[in-house]
């Protein structure tokens, strides 16, 4: 299907949760008339870009104490935390990357590195480094293919993982807790773990709007974190409370 089907899918399936409250994959691949794996995509994508929260077997609405997501605002946002997070980065670095919006944005950043290794669980991440311009050594982690949060993991994931050394890992946050750390609905957070024990540093690179959005599993616990890579807009006694934590919080202007 193309892409602008794809879009076009999702729009109308946010409509429908939209309208519903709450709807089944089952439902929806009905209504559709697709598979319930794509619509497991779908709304993992629509989960990424903080639109819906997936339930088992479904999805529900973005919670009304998250923030309302205005695109533009979004991915200048990311951007910027994107450019701050690539002044960390030096020539013949060995990173990690995880999966993920936030950590996406962190590729063309790259561009003009030499010699790096990267790491990463993500078949899309993979291929847009092959394509930078000082195209650096690329190594992929293998394992399973999870559909909600599109990448590998798993033991397999782990093991290749383990076989390594890194100076940094930058992964992302789907919530963030000021108290326990990096929070997901997603009960697979073992790799994101993995990551961490292999790296040196571990940059969490996150929107400060996460804080609003409570997740029940913790990925990472802010004393396994060095730094956290935000916007401006954090609020200054949570950047201060992270700080006596022992978190570097460094926080990024958003552009105009």
């Amino acid at each position: 299907m193309s892409r602008r089907n794809t879009q076009q899918r999702r729009r109308q399936i946010l409509d429908r949760i939209g309208e519903k409250g709450e709807v089944s994959v089952e439902d929806l691949a009905k209504r559709f008339s697709t598979s319930e794996v794509t619509i497991r995509k779908d709304l993992a994508a629509l989960e990424t870009d903080g639109l819906v929260l997936r339930r088992f077997g479904g999805a529900i609405p973005m919670p009304t104490d998250a923030p309302e997501v205005n695109n533009e605002k979004v991915s200048n946002r990311k951007i910027a935390i994107a450019k701050l997070a690539a002044s960390l980065i030096n020539d013949h670095d060995r990173i990690v990357i995880d999966s993920g919006s936030t950590t996406s944005a962190l590729l063309p950043e790259l561009n003009h590195k030499h010699g790096l290794v990267v790491m990463t669980n993500s078949l899309h991440l993979a291929q847009d480094l092959l394509e930078l311009e000082r195209e650096p050594t690329v190594l992929m982690t293998g394992g399973t293919w999870d559909t909600q949060s599109n990448s590998f993991q798993g033991a397999m994931a782990e093991q290749m993982l383990n076989a390594y050394n890194f100076d940094r890992a930058f992964v992302g946050a789907a919530g963030l807790d000021v108290d326990r750390g990096t929070t997901t609905f997603n009960e697979l957070t073992q790799l994101t773990q993995a990551m961490a024990e292999v790296s040196r540093q571990v940059i969490v690179l996150a929107e400060s709007s996460k804080f609003e959005r409570k997740m029940p599993n913790i990925e990472l616990t802010w004393d396994g974190i060095s730094t956290l890579i935000t916007d401006e807009l954090i609020a200054p006694d949570i950047k201060a409370e992270l700080e006596d934590q022992g978190v570097e919080v460094l926080c990024a202007e958003i552009a105009e």
